[in-house]
């Protein structure tokens, strides 16, 4: 059952979080994950909800997700991302 995965990011440093991005993209294709949206337009129809950069990942399986996120790979590198920019993030079991 696949998995998709929201991020809300605000990025604090550009520069800096696109070197983190090229470095966690191919662990993320390698884990069987991919984009389906990321950083495009966005308009908030309902609620008081203010996202400030959305990213939309799917997975095979959260199984497969959460292997990539505490993985020595993507914890290695979180760090980087923690310096420039600030996340809200969730998984949700797709159907």
């Amino acid at each position: 059952m696949p998995a998709y995965v929201i991020f809300d990011v605000e990025i604090r440093d550009g520069e800096r979080y696109q070197s983190f991005m090229s470095r966690v993209k191919p662990a993320l294709e390698a884990a069987g994950g991919r984009y389906l949206a990321r950083g495009g337009a966005h308009k908030v129809h309902e609620g008081d909800w203010n996202p400030r950069r959305i990213v939309i990942l799917e997975f095979p399986s959260v199984a497969a997700f959460e292997s990539f996120y505490d993985g020595p790979v993507y914890q290695g590198l979180k760090h980087i991302r923690d310096e420039c920019s600030s996340a809200r993030l969730v998984s949700v079991e797709g159907l």
